[in-house]
């Protein structure tokens, strides 16, 4: 999360990145950005945090590999799980069906057992998960068989 990635992207590209993700909410140029990652043979997503429609990125979608919903406002770990996301998440998926159908959906903030479910209906297959693994009663192995 920096406000101009497009200034970093050669630096994280010769520290060994082989994939860069950068909010669609920053002061690059969102093109001019894509365009950089992918000279430099890297993959590249765009993050949304919760407040921006889905419909900022759709025309980015047929260009990049990830994209990554916000499930909660970026910033610290332990939030609940905004459940409006979900429809986001069936939206792109709907539209990376037609374009761009190996498009990875991530989803970040408030994954458990029950919202893993609900994210993975809606069209996500990459789930990142913080509390719900770092804080389960039963242990880290516990948390992954329980997100599936």
């Amino acid at each position: 999360m920096i406000t101009d990635p497009l200034d970093y992207i050669e630096a994280f590209a010769q520290a060994g990145a082989d994939h860069i993700t950068f909010h669609i909410e920053s002061h690059s140029p969102i093109k001019e950005t894509i365009k950089a990652i992918k000279e430099l043979g890297l993959t590249v997503g765009l993050t949304l945090k919760p407040g921006t429609p889905a419909e900022d990125l759709k025309e980015y979608i047929a260009d990049i590999d990830m994209v990554l919903v916000m499930t909660v406002e970026p910033g610290f770990g332990g939030q609940n799980f905004m459940t409006d996301m979900l429809e986001k998440i069936t939206a792109i998926r709907s539209w990376a069906d037609e374009v761009n159908p190996a498009l990875h959906i991530e989803v970040d903030g408030g994954i458990k057992k029950d919202t893993a479910k609900l994210v993975k209906d809606a069209g996500a297959n990459v789930l990142v998960a913080g509390t719900a693994f770092f804080r389960h009663p039963e242990g880290m192995k516990a948390a992954v068989q329980e997100l599936g």
